[in-house]
């Protein structure tokens, strides 16, 4: 009997056993713990509670103590084009049709593989150093983007681009199923890296074509993830081409379902609302995108109130000029309130739960977004000294209000440290400037300008 209690007394292993003023937790009580900790066994979080108590329970391997930060879970982005960090600032000021059809698509034609890599490392770097931890992405040679985000330690779920007409990477929309089949069969063994199905939209890509693409998915039980309702302009070249508004064209072919993420949604009305609702499609909000090509405002509190899932995405660093997380999370409470009109609406909370667990649904990973035991160990941590987030009220707010997102000080994903306190550890940002140095010259020569 005295083994036995002495078994029971003794402190359990763990990895890691990281301690934080405050642990902004994100699981199903939305519990925000202070003097905390949380200990890591496998990637894993076993257990998340106050710090005494914690480090009385377990003997890790090692220790990491974030006294005067805030632990938070990894951001997870749920609507990016990773390389077109390439294409930052070159084509700004424009609306969405002219910006796609006069400058970016010409460009995006000459990429090549090489050129991809280096925008999709960028991306990953800007991701690591502001706090996002997973990203759901669309472009194309995904295999270059997911090589990318796993050799610096990053959560991705990866989607071919493709139109309709002939692009330089397809084509047909045949050879595009042998690449995503490929793309699965690629990372299928790979814990960081899952694929998608990515039709660019409703008006480059016809409603046969769509729904072919979506019987794809089904077969490879992957998600499937398109453009929609980003602006009226895009409405009106529905309604030019198939009488039909965006949402309507996806109801029609059976498309709307919980396999399914559409990027935008700021053109829906509540009839097409309720539709969304009822067949569980999860929809990503892009705020910053959305301002800067004057697509609208998205009715984000609508959609939640109706039983919508609304992620949280930046969309690419071409219409949004950042992939930063907090600054999209502040937008998207800030225009939730003036789009309807309630200072109530798209609060502190809510952007918080957008950008974490809502997200990582639209990504088919709803794992993911927490700190919580029995979840994946991605986490970030705030600095709690820097001056905007003195003094605290109240944790979330601040996350969400106060956060700029160069206060994260520590990024983790499945426990393994990829940042902390100005280090980036799987990445060489040194090198990646010299590169994109390159890369501006290139964009310049293949445009013209």
């Amino acid at each position: 009997m005295a083994s036995t209690a002495f078994a029971d007394s003794a402190p359990r292993a763990c990895d890691l056993l990281v301690r934080a003023d405050a642990v902004i937790t994100q699981d199903d009580e939305r519990r925000v713990l202070t003097d905390a900790a949380v200990a890591i066994l496998n990637g894993m979080v076993i257990e998340v509670g106050d710090y005494a108590t914690l480090d009385a329970r377990y003997d890790p391997l090692q220790r990491l103590d974030m006294s005067g930060k805030m632990l938070m879970p990894g951001l997870v982005n749920g609507h990016t084009h990773l390389p077109m960090t390439l294409l930052r600032g070159f084509a700004d000021d424009l609306p969405l049709m002219d910006w796609l059809e006069g400058h970016i698509w010409p460009v995006e034609a000459k990429l090549d593989e090489d050129l991809l890599g280096i925008g999709a490392r960028l991306g990953c770097a800007e991701l690591i150093r502001t706090g996002c931890t997973a990203f759901l992405n669309g472009y194309f040679h995904e295999r270059v983007t997911g090589e990318a985000a796993s050799g610096c330690g990053l959560r991705a779920v990866l989607g071919e681009g493709f139109f309709a007409f002939p692009s330089p990477f397809f084509p047909t929309a045949e050879v595009c199923w042998e690449a995503i089949r490929s793309l699965e069969e690629h990372f299928r063994d790979d814990p960081l890296v899952r694929t998608a199905v990515t039709p660019h939209a409703a008006f480059t890509v016809p409603p046969e074509v769509l729904a072919a693409s979506f019987e794809l998915a089904e077969s490879l039980d992957i998600p499937w993830q398109t453009h929609l309702a980003e602006s009226p302009t895009e409405t009106a070249v529905c309604l030019g081409k198939y009488g039909m508004r965006p949402v309507e064209i996806l109801r029609r072919e059976g498309l709307l379902s919980p396999r399914v993420t559409l990027h935008h949604c700021v053109d829906v009305e509540e009839k097409e609302i309720a539709q969304l609702a009822a067949s569980g499609t999860n929809v990503v909000h892009n705020p910053a995108s959305n301002l800067k090509l004057c697509s609208g405002m998205s009715p984000v509190q609508a959609m939640l109130d109706a039983g919508v899932n609304v992620g949280l995405g930046t969309d690419g660093a071409s219409s949004n000029n950042q992939l930063n997380m907090f600054r999209d999370m502040g937008l998207a409470a800030l225009m939730g309130k003036v789009r309807h009109g309630d200072a109530s609406a798209v609060n502190a909370q809510t952007a918080l739960d957008m950008a974490t667990r809502n997200s990582a649904r639209c990504l088919g990973w709803p794992e993911l977004g927490r700190i919580q035991a029995g979840h994946p160990a991605d986490m970030i941590a705030l600095d709690l000294s820097s001056p905007n987030l003195m003094p605290v009220f109240n944790h979330v707010s601040h996350a969400v209000y106060a956060s700029t997102g160069m206060e994260v000080c520590m990024t983790m994903v499945a426990g393994e440290v990829l940042y902390l306190y100005g280090e980036f550890r799987t990445l060489d940002v040194s090198g990646l400037r010299k590169e994109a140095v390159r890369c501006a010259k290139w964009v310049r020569n293949a445009s013209g300008k």
